[in-house]
């Protein structure tokens, strides 16, 4: 099966600092296949590792892709662009 990509703008107002990032990364790891998030045209990170996630810095309005491979890939990545485009710090 090929890689599954989607590009998704952050809507956090304050980027994916330790609480989103965590968030993304722990459902990441729960779909249980290979994703990889990257921002803009840049290298990509495992989207499992909080670590590689905060330090993409992504801040709000940035665009990320995110790319996975196995049969639920499109579910995944539909998880995974919901928690990215939800802005976590509304109050």
């Amino acid at each position: 099966m090929p890689s599954i990509s989607r590009t998704v703008r952050i809507g956090s107002s304050h980027g994916l600092h330790a609480r989103p990032a965590k968030l993304f990364a722990q459902a990441a790891k729960e779909a249980g296949i290979p994703i990889t998030v990257a921002k803009d045209s840049g290298t990509p990170v495992n989207a499992a590792s909080i670590l590689g996630v905060i330090a993409l810095g992504v801040e709000q309005g940035d665009y990320v892709t995110l790319t996975a491979d196995g049969d639920t890939a499109e579910t995944a990545l539909d998880t995974l662009a919901e928690l990215l485009t939800t802005d976590h710090d509304a109050a």
